[in-house]
C-alpha cells in the first residue's frame, strides 16, 4: 500500500545506552546504522519522520539521517521522548506510528500491519508475538502463556487518540498502555520474532546474523 498522506511516524532514538555502553542506535550494523535502518523501515508508510535523538546529538544530527523531516531533542523517560517528538508531527496527521530505533530488523510488511489495523478503526495497534517459555511469578504459581503476547514496535495509533493519551504527561513502558488507560481500544496483530530489539553488544551480533540469512 505504500506511504499514506495522514501517516507520520516518531522513531525514538533518545536512550543513552546504558546497558549497551553507549549510544546503541548510532551503532553500524551490516554496514548501516541502526538509526538509518529503523528511519528508512517507518519511511515506508510515512509522509513524513520525526527523530528523537538524546539532547546533545539535536544539532549535529540534523539532515544526518536519510528520510528524517525533523528533529528533537528526548526527554528523561521514553514517554516523555514520545511527547516530544508528538510535539513536531503536524496537526493534520491522523495516524501516527512510534517505532523504537533500535528495532532495526522491523520490515516494511511490520508497519504496513499496524497503520491497517488503526485504519480499520482500532486506536491503537501492536505486534505482538506469542509467549513460549513458560512465565513464573517470583512470589509463586505461573500464567496462562496462551493469554499473553511479547509486544514490539512499530505501534501505530489515532493522531487524537495519541496526544490525548499524552496530555497529561503520564509515563508508561509504551504508548498503547497510555492509550489504552485512557479508554481505546488496542489490537494485537502479527508480531515478528526476527523483530529484535537491540539492547545489548550481544544483540548486535546476533541482528547481523539474522540479516546474513542463513
Amino acid at each position: 500500500m505504500g506511504v499514506r498522506s495522514g501517516v507520520w511516524a516518531i522513531v525514538v532514538a533518545g536512550g543513552s545506552g546504558v546497558r549497551f555502553g553507549g549510544p546503541k542506535q548510532f551503532e553500524v550494523l551490516a554496514g548501516r546504522r541502526i538509526v538509518d535502518r529503523s528511519v528508512s523501515a517507518a519511511r515506508s508508510v510515512a509522509a513524513g519522520v520525526v527523530l528523537v535523538v538524546p539532547d546533545v546529538s539535536a544539532e549535529t544530527c540534523s539532515g544526518a539521517v536519510p528520510g528524517v523531516d525533523v528533529v528533537v531533542p528526548g526527554g528523561a523517560s521514553r514517554s516523555a521522548s514520545v511527547r516530544s517528538g508528538l510535539a513536531a508531527v503536524p496537526e493534520a496527521a491522523t495516524i501516527v506510528v512510534v517505532h523504537d530505533a533500535v528495532r532495526p530488523l522491523a520490515a516494511s510488511e511490520l508497519f504496513e500491519r499496524v497503520v491497517v489495523a488503526v485504519e480499520a478503526g482500532a486506536d491503537a495497534a501492536v505486534p505482538g508475538v506469542p509467549v513460549t517459555d513458560t512465565v513464573r511469578r517470583r512470589g509463586g504459581g505461573t500464567l496462562d502463556r496462551t493469554e499473553l503476547v511479547l509486544v514490539q514496535t512499530p505501534q501505530a495509533f489515532s493522531a487524537a487518540r495519541l496526544r490525548a493519551a499524552h496530555a497529561d504527561g503520564r509515563e508508561a513502558t509504551d504508548d498503547a498502555a497510555l492509550v489504552e488507560e485512557a479508554g481505546g481500544s488496542v489490537v494485537v496483530v502479527e508480531g515478528d520474532p526476527a523483530n529484535l530489539k537491540i539492547t545489548r553488544p550481544e544483540d548486535l551480533h546476533l541482528a547481523a546474523a539474522l540479516l546474513s540469512g542463513p
